[in-house]
């Protein structure tokens, strides 16, 4: 076991956790004191009994029996409030600290590297930001303040037992120890095993989430079998990890339970004893109210061996939260430079990238994209292309080289105002579950449907958009599945357009759509690229012919240059290849 393992508390987490308490101390120092105020109160009915017995009961003096239980009842209503008071906002303050939390963790996950997500489980990430979350709300809402107000009631019941009968304590601190040992061990292994069921639960989550999210792919290739069987192991080992939090229970429990009874026991055969032989040590009272201490004294060690389970989880999921608070994944944004408009001159000079260390994708390619002209950029799968549009978005940092716009440094520009004037249309599309209309605008209020509507009609696809239920206020439900591909990629054209960039980049993908949608996706190209600086990845000759220049890539490096006349003059070259074994074959078609 490690040592970081054998610690039953972090407080250097929990100082990081308190932090976020600052804006509700108020809250948290009252909490404090319902705490202090609860102790108190606990050890109230059992001394209040012992008097009763001893001065009514015992003498026969039924007025005064009356004051005690019209005592005894004024403490249960005020213990009730305070209870009542001390468990709402001890929550209220746990899912306020949890909101806080949450925030600045999604605002933390938006300022990540694409490279991030390329190397992280999406399900791995949920579990983090959101069940997570709960586990360290519970922090203090089940946690630390039921542990602290267990441990106080614990100090009172003890110092108030010494104070009525210091033999009948002695009797019960003989026993004592030996609860303290064993919860202490309890603790031990209940946070190790919570870390496992952690991680149990994050690989449950991950493989749920990506096998419905590519639940077609399982089907189309017959692999429900398959997955099932892997699903029944990874939910075997989760129920496995669960299962030793019951097992440490079901010994630690019982325990508890069974140290209570001995000291209750000895307590009543050594009291009762006293009494029988008329002793002095012991009165009635005094029996009574330790019966009812005892459950009071054990209780709550018992208790905050389980409350200490909720905490030893919310600590668990702290610490994974904080991992990704502390993990430094986000592009450089320190350009001083605000783009509100570019001409669109963009440079690539002697560029170097690669995804993973050693494996280059870009090996320092140079071109040059004037102002309004339109570059087709072309090759085989893996050349590089889709990287470019990355890199001039920066949604990677390059190896070597320099990226600008307008003369330029694109690191010299703030990251919004530079992606804010370049519009990216992407091959995979992905649309929102909300309406049409959001997911054009994406919420952005400066963008009004008026606007939306002009813009569509100004490209073409107005009619189509109109002709679904609800027209712009149709939901097209997660990731699209409402409409096809073509539609998608459509509305994702509509997206890129009403933005009104300067430099627009197309991943022109239209090999898995029908006739007409092509036919209103390439309108929308000629009238989006009409007279704006455009890079485009194409996939059709009709966008290639019509290119002001034609880039052509293999393995990472720009194997030739020119327009599309230019290249086929030229004899053995790669375009000239390229296009008589795809694109001529499109053309005859």
């Amino acid at each position: 076991m490690t040592k970081a393992k054998e610690n039953i508390f972090d407080f250097t987490l929990f100082k990081r956790l308190f932090q976020y308490i600052k804006p509700y101390k108020i809250i948290f120092f009252s909490l404090v004191a319902l705490v202090i105020l609860l102790a108190i109160l606990s050890t109230a009915t059992p001394y209040i009994t012992k008097y009763a017995i001893d001065n009514s009961i015992a003498v026969k003096a039924p007025k005064s029996f009356l004051f005690y239980v019209l005592i005894m009842f004024a403490v249960l209503i005020f213990q009730t409030i305070f209870q009542l008071a001390f468990i709402y906002y001890a929550a209220w303050l746990g899912q306020n600290l949890v909101k806080d939390v949450r925030v600045k963790l999604f605002n933390h996950l938006l300022s990540f590297k694409m490279k991030y997500y390329d190397t992280s489980s999406v399900g791995v990430l949920i579990t983090r930001a959101v069940t997570d979350m709960e586990r360290i709300a519970d922090i203090f809402g089940q946690g630390l303040f039921t542990i602290f107000r267990d441990l106080l009631a614990m100090i009172v019941v003890f110092g108030v037992m010494i104070y009525i009968n210091w033999r009948l304590s002695l009797i019960v601190f003989i026993m004592l120890p030996l609860l303290m040992y064993a919860t202490r061990i309890f603790q031990k292994y209940m946070k190790v095993t919570f870390e496992e069921v952690r991680n149990e639960v994050s690989n449950l989550n991950s493989y749920v989430q990506e096998r419905i999210t590519g639940m077609k792919i399982l089907q189309l290739f017959t692999r429900e079998a398959i997955d099932y069987k892997n699903f029944t192991v990874i939910n075997e080992r989760h129920k496995k990890a669960w299962l030793k939090t019951v097992w440490y229970n079901s010994i630690f429990f019982p325990l508890a339970d069974l140290v209570s009874s001995i000291s209750i026991g000895l307590v009543a055969w050594y009291g009762g004893l006293n009494i029988v032989l008329k002793g002095t040590d012991v009165s009635q009272g005094d029996l009574i109210a330790f019966v009812m201490f005892i459950p009071m004294l054990f209780r709550p060690l018992r208790q905050m061996a389980d409350n200490f389970n909720t905490l030893q989880m919310g600590m668990v999921a702290a610490t994974r939260v904080f991992k990704i608070l502390d993990t430094t994944s986000q592009i450089d944004d320190n350009g001083t430079h605000v783009a509100e408009h570019f001409k669109g001159n963009i440079n690539f000079n002697k560029v170097f990238f690669n995804y993973v260390e050693d494996e280059t994708v870009l090996n320092g390619i140079s071109f040059d994209v004037k102002q309004g002209e339109t570059v087709a950029i072309v090759g085989a799968t893996g050349a590089g292309k889709s990287t470019i549009i990355n890199l001039l978005n920066r949604f990677y940092e390059i190896k070597d080289g320099v990226i600008s716009i307008d003369g330029m440094d694109i690191k010299q520009i703030t990251l919004e105002s530079l992606r804010t004037q370049i519009a990216v249309v992407l091959q995979d599309v992905f649309l929102f579950a909300d309406t049409i209309l959001n997911n054009i605008t994406l919420n952005n209020a400066d963008i009004t449907e008026a606007q939306v509507e002009a813009a569509a009609k100004d490209i073409g696809v107005h009619d189509f958009i109109a002709s679904l239920p609800g027209g712009y206020h149709y939901n097209v439900k997660e990731r699209g599945v409402m409409l096809s591909s073509g539609q998608r990629q459509l509305i994702s054209f509509l997206r890129a357009y009403v933005t009104n960039p300067s430099i627009l980049v197309l991943d022109e993908a239209t090999s898995s759509v029908d006739s007409h949608s092509e036919q209103l996706i390439q309108n929308a190209t000629d009238k989006m690229t009409n007279g704006r600086t455009s890079i485009v990845i194409a996939h059709r000759l009709a966008t290639v012919k019509k290119a002001d220049k034609i880039i052509v890539m293999d393995a990472g490096e720009i194997v030739e240059e020119g327009t599309h006349a230019q290249l086929l003059k030229k004899e053995k070259g790669y375009y000239k290849n390229l296009y008589e074994v795809q694109f001529l074959k499109e053309e005859v078609i």
